[in-house]
């Protein structure tokens, strides 16, 4: 056997092994047979004093709302589990994980993806756990009038959430609202919401039984808006009034199986 036909077996084998690893991850977190193990790693994503104290301040109990609301929707689909997720708070991260492209190349886009997934694997310790844990990468920054922080992401492939988020205690919830998507992504879901962050109708909508032009009181987590009695597209205030659609539903394997198999354990 030549030299290069040994270096092609060797790299699909790895290229298989990572397959096969990416399979069990999801098998594991996507059968919810166990609480999801969730970490929440902070960092400063502006380097002011403001987002540091923010993050001193931080505690595991600040994320309470998102097991709740995952507590609340797994029940209204048919089963009783809690803790929904098991939130671990670890120490603040230094290093900042690398931004994605802005031009929105396919190819760029997916070599990005490999190099967070390598950032990742390189910030993993004993504290990190790689397989069936989802790691979610949160920057904090000071609020800046009506400028938007920039796009948050989440991928199904390491089990990775990288969340830009307000270092403002009042902003917590809508915090958690951001985490919370970003962390069902990781999970297979997709976004439901088109061009200016407007919901898609049907399956951006809570109450897609409803009319697309009445006011929503619920956002569909995936859409994250509704539209307000005033016709405008805004965000909820917290995560009780959040639901998880019956498309996002499917897609975190919220179906009449998971019933079957957990519904008899009520």
């Amino acid at each position: 056997m030549t030299f290069r036909r040994l270096r092609i077996l060797l790299l699909l084998g790895v290229l298989a092994a990572a397959a096969g690893l990416t399979w069990l991850e999801q098998t594991m977190v996507r059968s919810w047979r166990a609480p999801l193990d969730v970490v929440v790693i902070p960092i400063n994503g502006d380097g002011s004093p403001k987002a540091a104290r923010a993050i001193r301040l931080l505690q595991a109990s600040d994320f309470d709302d998102i097991n709740a609301f995952l507590e609340r929707e797994i029940e209204r689909y048919g089963v009783k589990q809690s803790p929904a997720i098991r939130v671990t708070l670890l120490p603040e991260l230094k290093q900042k994980p690398p931004a994605p492209p802005r031009d929105g190349s396919v190819l760029k886009t997916v070599f990005w993806s490999l190099q967070l997934r390598w950032w990742v694997y390189r910030q993993s310790d004993s504290r990190l756990p790689q397989l069936g844990t989802i790691k979610l990468f949160v920057l904090y920054h000071v609020p800046q009038g009506n400028v938007a922080l920039e796009h948050s992401l989440g991928l199904q492939k390491g089990l990775i959430g990288v969340v830009h988020a307000f270092a403002d205690p009042g902003q917590r919830h809508q915090n958690n609202i951001v985490i919370a998507h970003e962390l069902l992504h990781t999970l297979g879901a997709t976004d439901k919401y088109a061009a200016g962050g407007m919901p898609i109708y049907p399956q951006g909508y809570a109450e897609p039984e409803l009319p697309p032009h009445l006011p929503r009181h619920q956002a569909e987590i995936m859409a994250g808006r509704l539209v307000s009695r005033a016709g405008r597209v805004v965000m909820p205030p917290s995560l009780e009034q959040c639901v998880i659609g019956a498309m996002t539903a499917r897609e975190i394997n919220f179906d009449e199986g998971f019933k079957r198999r957990f519904g008899s354990a009520d």
